[in-house]
């Protein structure tokens, strides 16, 4: 479902400086016109402190680590600008090997260094007074062009900043209504801190389609567009911006004759969310009578409300992630509690799919700093249900959090990147003691035990998934890990994310295998990544046996309308024509409706 925003006014400022279309991933649908926020230095909170002595050679081994990072950020900018069109690629290169040549034995580097060893300050402080002695002395030489260079060096700055204090842009909570935000990067934990409400799109130089962040945008109904080159570039606060999230583009100062056009497509817009909004109290079957449950992933407990706008059949995965973002400490137990009791007594009586902690690769928790490491693969370390067992405590504490949760309606516990069986074993020990200690204490909890079931996200848990389907009460695919993991692709990574493809015959065959091992057990098995919401892939999973989907709530209205235009049978043979092929691209052609 496409969203569309506006502002108040869709004429351009008088004066305006001539339109710019700048091209990236359109990572979330729809179409969001409103008022530039820049995200840079001035943005930024700039701790200051004094260090000591001792600390001083700790310190610049902190600030080589930042400057190493902005290096390799620019590269990947640098070598993907390279693929934009006429003049474009050669301006932004020069633009990008300027940046650059910033962050190797320049002033700036000098400078702080320098203000490092012989103020005994912190690296971001040090940065900041730098910055500001280099532009003060700029003014004071009276040339424009050197006047006009300390805006790129308060932008190389700024991504110093960001690299060192490692901090979500905490201005995006109160951003005016109507805002469209521009970024170098946005995480995930930067993302839980939009509302829908006053950010109408964003649009970020980084970033892949499939990322963590991509995802959230999707589930939180925000236009978005992510591997803009070149993006922050001449680009102000207060300047009118276009995000398409569809076609991928970012219009700067749209021009009259662009305004008119996106007024037509936003009327359009409006009329599709009208017809789709008549399928809400419709059952979502097929034409032939077969029940498919389409359920909602939950990011973070605002999206309830639109949970409950679509009629979903219930929560099919809680990312409990939103819980460790954006704050010092972990949350404690009863903390948990309160956000798992809203959702839970929100859904009133529909399942709710709880899934323990799956921290690692693109989504970090500042609260998780003292027991989470760098590591030189994320997306291979200890993350997700590693991270869990080896502290249990904070595993208890989260199963405690779900079991009282689940006293107030029905919810299932779902375990991230299971690759093993004595993973699942050691947590249902762990569950069974949490249990016995809770009752033990008169606490009311869930009765009986939730279902606890496994993500099959790794190829090794696909391939062995009667196994699993003996020890587990559930299945849930998790197909963007899965295509991940099976392709060997970094989906945040946008040197690599066009290679990510979900059709590719491999990870077909996993959802397969998968699929057909949770039939021959009896166990219920859903889809909760990024195809479920894909109305393509509809018939596809209706034919593999699958017949619950987990989505966006956004995704939903266009999935159940998918839905009611098929037959199983028609969906049977379709999923036999798919996978007897061996190219992706017969298969992206067989799903074309």
């Amino acid at each position: 479902m496409s969203r569309i925003e506006t502002t108040r006014s869709t004429d351009p400022p008088t004066g305006a400086r001539a339109e710019r279309v700048i091209t990236g991933l359109g990572v979330s649908p729809g179409l969001a016109l409103g008022s530039a926020h820049v995200s840079d230095l001035a943005a930024l909170s700039v701790p200051e402190y004094g260090i000591a002595t001792s600390q001083i050679s700790t310190e610049l081994d902190r600030f080589d680590a930042a400057v190493g990072l902005s290096r390799h950020q620019l590269s990947k900018l640098k070598d993907k600008s390279a693929a934009l069109h006429g003049p474009a690629a050669e301006e932004v290169g020069y633009l990008l090997d300027a940046h650059l040549a910033m962050l190797t034995h320049s002033r700036l580097i000098r400078g702080v260094v320098a203000r490092i060893q012989g103020q005994a300050i912190n690296a971001e402080a040090a940065v900041r007074i730098e910055i500001e002695a280099i532009a003060e002395s700029f003014a004071l030489m009276g040339d424009a062009y050197l006047a006009a260079r300390i805006d790129d060096i308060r932008v190389v700055g700024s991504r110093l900043i960001r690299n060192l204090t490692k901090t979500p842009f905490t201005a995006i909570g109160k951003l005016p209504e109507g805002t469209v935000l521009l970024a170098d990067e946005l995480t995930p934990a930067d993302t839980a801190l939009m509302d829908p409400a006053r950010v109408a799109g964003f649009a970020t130089a980084l970033g892949g389609a499939e990322s963590h962040t991509a995802i959230m945008a999707r589930s939180l109904g925000i236009p978005a567009v992510l591997g803009c080159v070149g993006l922050l570039q001449g680009v102000g606060h207060g300047d009118v911006v276009l995000v398409n999230g569809s076609a991928g583009t970012v219009t700067i100062n749209p021009s009259p004759a662009t305004l008119a056009h996106y007024e037509a497509e936003r009327l359009v817009a409006q009329r599709e969310k009208r017809q789709l909004d008549l399928l809400r109290q419709l059952p979502s079957v097929t034409r032939d009578g077969v029940a498919v449950d389409l359920q909602v992933n939950i990011e973070l407990p605002r999206e309830l409300a639109q949970a409950i706008e679509v009629a979903a059949a219930g929560i099919g995965l809680v990312r409990t992630e939103f819980l460790f973002m954006n704050r010092e400490n972990p949350p404690s137990e009863d903390e948990q509690v309160e956000a798992l009791t809203l959702l839970v007594r929100g859904m009133a009586g529909a399942p709710v799919t709880i899934r323990t902690l799956d921290i690692g690769g693109d989504k970090l928790a500042y609260s998780l700093r003292g027991i989470t490491a760098d590591s030189p693969n994320p997306a291979l370390g200890l993350r997700a249900i590693r991270l869990s067992l080896k502290y249990r405590p904070l595993l208890e504490t989260q199963l405690a959090a779900i079991l009282r949760a689940g006293a107030e309606g029905p919810v299932r516990i779902l375990l991230p990147m299971i690759s093993s069986l004595s993973e699942v074993r050691d947590t249902r020990t762990v569950l069974l003691a949490t249990a016995e200690r809770l009752k033990a204490a008169g606490v009311r909890i869930a009765d009986p035990l939730p279902p606890l079931g496994i993500m099959i996200e790794v190829p090794g848990a696909a391939l062995a998934a009667d196994a699993f389907a003996a020890e587990c009460d559930f299945f849930a695919l998790g197909t963007n890990d899965l295509t991940q993991y099976t392709l060997a692709i970094d989906r945040g990574d946008d040197q690599v994310a066009h290679l990510y493809n979900t059709l590719h015959p491999a990870v077909l065959r996993l959802i397969q295998f998968s699929a057909e091992a949770a039939v021959r057990a009896g166990i219920p098995i859903s889809v909760c990544g990024e195809i479920a919401g894909d109305p393509r892939f509809t018939p596809l999973l209706l034919g593999l046996g699958i017949r619950t989907l987990s989505m966006t709530p956004a995704s939903l209205p266009r999935v159940k309308q998918r839905l009611r235009m098929l037959s199983l049978a028609e969906a049977t043979r379709l999923a036999g024509q798919v996978m007897a092929q061996s190219d992706e691209r017969r298969i992206a052609s067989l799903l074309e409706y």
